[in-house]
């Protein structure tokens, strides 16, 4: 993107002093075009190398940057950060809550600093709470998470997934906490602190296990056991003469052609076979059969003719391929670059596109302290030039605003209005972060073509699934493809802030609605368009399902059981996760957030794009980088008297009791040196790996419980957790004394169900509340006469037509079945 083009958090400052993976919270708003100052120690970040190079993970976390060095050990740094402070809107920390309370760096005695500033802390466990003084790395996350337990075959070891996906997912939501704080401040005057706790983000956000879930769930069992699912037949891999593929037979049309392809054989004419379920019931005769088709074609031949039949099929590629492939090269989704000083890699760009344009990598991470010459301006007070801005003019950092006030006790969204045209987890996730912050979500729905997500066997269009992922919002039932339809989508259009679909691309443009014709409609108007690989390049038609988003992408190559053939399409463990669905559900809904905020300076709207892909591919960067270059390392070197080698035990270990397991990782010195101390083998510090350090760690894992590794390893200041189950997220002792989970009814449940309560602690802002989803159509007649001054006469009239769907009365009864659970 050039430098003269304005991006949606143009002019919006930023204080980044956070380490670790809350660092990728920062380049995702500096993506979006903030000025992101990153404080670092004098000697610059200690995860700056990786050995005796620059880390590439350290790199992509810090690119678009501007790195200032502060020695805030001393009172001198504390109080020139303090001055900082008093310049910027946002400030991102991940210090210990021990050492900012003692430090005076607590997000209170920030605000006291700066009332209108809003305090995001990102730390693995939060400010309270039993686990507050826990440490945390990616895979201690995944355990406790909920996401080991569902990766990997059941009756062998869990499968940790690929490096990145689980703690990026978590700085996204961390992005989208501070914008909803911004938000808040923008429309109060007033200064928000928020506190998002990584374990949390990972249970309600990642994949959350009481939320929206894919279309498979019809396949699975209505019950919520502690055993790991055998979810190898959800969405099969096949060998073909080159390698993999994967399919994805949901819809009955799908079936319909695989049956045909198939030669149709007798033994599944039966039209139950028309279900999902019915057919992971005969996953054992069906399969074979596919496979015998697939064996002697390639990749590229199957996909090709899935895609003239209609049968979502995709190639499964390992990163090395994902690299070279022409989609992502064209589209920007790769790009080669300057990393950091001295360092090229092909690397991720960014996740989505603002108007047609990249909103991704613009410059290296910086040098430490490589504008330290800036600091002086801002400890002014004053307006600071941009280093690289288009004429070196100086510029005020505070965009006008035009926000109205907010209602009191109101979310920061109260009174902008979404129509949500989104389907299945993307669409439901998206929809619903706004909705539970104020602001009016109108589901818009035609009961020809109903949301895969509300499929339920009692034929309600209620299940838990749609309840978790459509709570706080209104239903309305349009039929868009029809004249008069569309005529009343443009009036609501001319009354509403935001447009989000996440369709086949091009459907948007064939119902008229275009973003060039909604922007006609309404110049503010601003358009999130998601689709499983975007709207550019040679894959741009693919039917894209998360399934096939994560083979196409390496993430299915990189969540394998090591210990099976790389041959073996069984060795394959991401078959139970929903992945990337929600977080790409949260990466547009902080884009659009973003937009709206620049709107309010531009008075523009925007067209923001997001391609699943390219966020599964934002997430696997250090992966890509490192089977490009074979060692994820490159140029220049650390002084050889400052290296260090961060490697270590780091992995899943059985526990006592029945499929029982632990995460440790041990990969730092010191967490290495304390865990030999455990073990009663201090002699084993040095020890980096090997089967004799595992197995000596089994041996002692074994003997005790998961709760207790968690609990001894954590108090000697050991990164390690207990593999939750989900059922024991609800129990679990930190979640509960944080009100992690809540409880949220339907009158079309049976009886209630657990939910998340909130994406952060916020020190004003209220819980969202917990309207029940919408019956299809079921606010129909309201929209029509409060938004649309319709007459009852001309509702009834259109309703008879089929344009307008009410609800139908005879649907007001519960239907008596019980609430869908995650298995």
């Amino acid at each position: 993107m050039s430098m003269s083009q304005a991006l949606p958090l143009d002019g919006l400052r930023i204080l980044d002093l956070t380490q670790g993976v809350a660092q990728a919270c920062g380049r995702y708003l500096a993506d979006l075009g903030a000025e992101v100052i990153q404080i670092e120690p004098v000697d610059g970040d200690p995860d700056r190398w990786d050995g005796a190079a620059v880390s590439v993970p350290w790199a992509l976390r810090n690119a678009n940057k501007l790195s200032v060095t502060l020695d805030l050990e001393t009172a001198g740094g504390r109080d020139r950060l303090r001055r900082l402070a008093r310049s910027s809107d946002i400030v991102l920390e991940s210090f210990s809550p021990a050492w900012a309370e003692n430090n005076d760096l607590a997000p209170d005695d920030l605000l006291g600093v700066n009332p209108a500033l809003v305090v995001v802390s990102i730390t693995p466990f939060g400010r309270t709470g039993p686990y507050r003084d826990w440490t945390a790395t990616e895979p201690v996350l995944t355990a406790m998470g909920g996401v080991l337990c569902r990766s990997g075959l059941p009756g062998r070891k869990p499968v940790l997934p690929p490096a990145g996906i689980v703690e990026q997912s978590v700085a996204v939501h961390a992005a989208w906490a501070a914008l909803v704080g911004y938000v808040k401040m923008l429309r109060t005057g007033a200064g928000e602190t928020i506190d998002v706790t990584a374990f949390e983000a990972v249970v309600h956000g990642f994949d959350p296990g009481f939320g929206a879930q894919g279309s498979a769930a019809a396949g699975r069992a209505e019950t919520f056991p502690r055993d790991r699912p055998d979810a190898a037949d959800f969405y099969p891999f096949f060998r073909c003469a080159d390698g993999h593929v994967r399919i994805c037979l949901l819809a009955k049309r799908q079936w319909r052609a695989m049956f045909e392809w198939l030669g149709e054989p007798a033994e599944f004419a039966d039209p139950r076979y028309d279900t999902v379920a019915a057919r992971f019931q005969a996953a054992d005769r069906l399969h074979p059969l596919i496979a015998a088709l697939f064996a002697d074609k390639t990749r590229d031949e199957l996909v090709a003719e899935g895609s003239i039949r209609g049968i979502p099929i995709s190639g499964v590629l390992a990163p090395g391929e994902v690299l070279e492939t022409r989609h992502f090269l064209e589209t920007g989704s790769l790009v080669d670059t300057e990393l950091a000083d001295g360092m090229h890699a092909r690397v991720p760009s960014g996740y989505v596109t603002v108007d047609g344009v990249r909103a991704g990598l613009r410059s290296r991470a910086s040098n430490a302290g490589e504008h330290n010459d800036i600091v002086e301006d801002l400890l002014e007070d004053g307006p600071a030039a941009r280093p690289g801005s288009a004429d070196g003019a100086e510029r005020d950092h505070r965009p006008a605003t035009e926000w109205a006030p907010l209602p009191a006790g109101a979310g920061p969204l109260a009174g902008m209005r979404v129509l949500d045209l989104g389907v299945i987890v993307v669409g439901a996730e998206f929809g619903r972060l706004f909705a539970d912050q104020g602001a009016d979500v109108i589901k818009v729905e035609n009961a020809a073509f109903p949301d895969g997500l509300r499929q339920t066997r009692s034929g309600t269009g209620i299940n838990a699934s749609f309840a978790w992922g459509h709570r706080n919002k209104r239903g309305l039932g349009l039929d868009l493809r029809s004249e008069e339809g569309a005529r009343l989508f443009r009036q609501l259009v001319a009354q509403a802030d935001v447009v989000a679909a996440n369709f086949k691309p091009g459907t948007l443009e064939s119902l008229g609605f275009s973003y060039e014709e909604l922007s006609r409609i309404n110049p503010r108007i601003i358009v999130s368009d998601s689709s499983a690989f975007g709207s550019r390049g040679p894959w741009r038609n693919r039917m894209g399902y998360g399934p096939l988003v994560r083979s196409s992408c390496g993430v299915s190559v990189l969540w394998r059981d090591p210990e099976l053939p790389g041959d073996d399409p069984a060795g394959y463990c991401d078959g139970s996760t929903v992945y990337p669905d929600h977080i790409a559900g949260h990466v547009s809904a902080v884009a659009v957030l973003a937009a709206v905020i620049g709107r309010e300076r531009t008075g523009r709207g925007a067209l923001v794009e997001t391609a699943q892909a390219d966020v599964a591919i934002m997430h696997l960067g250090p992966s890509l980088a490192a089977a490009r270059s074979g060692t994820g390392r490159a140029s220049p070197e650390r002084p050889a008297a400052e290296r260090t080698i961060a490697s270590g035990p780091v992995g899943v270990f059985p526990c006592a009791g029945d499929d029982e397991w632990c995460v440790i990782d041990a990969r730092d010195p010191q967490h290495r040196r304390r865990l030999a101390g455990v073990l009663g083998r201090p002699d084993y510090a040095e020890v980096t790996g090997g089967r004799v350090l595992e197995e000596l760690i089994e041996k002692w894992t074994a003997q005790r419980s998961p709760a207790e590794v968690g609990a001894v390893l954590q108090a000697a200041g050991v990164p390690a957790g207990p593999m939750l189950r989900l059922p024991d997220q609800l129990t679990d002792p930190h979640l509960t004394v944080c009100a992690s989970f809540r409880t949220m009814t339907h009158p079309r449940l049976r009886q209630p169900i657990p939910t998340g309560a909130r994406i952060a602690h916020f020190s004003t802002i209220p819980d969202p509340p917990l309207e029940p989803a919408p019956l299809p159509g079921e606010h129909t007649r309201e929209i029509a006469s409060s938004l649309l001054g319709l007459e009852p006469g001309e509702i009834e009239r259109l309703a008879r037509d089929g344009v307008l769907q009410p609800a139908d009365s005879e649907q007001d009864a519960p239907s008596g079945q019980p609430a869908p659970a995650r298995g």
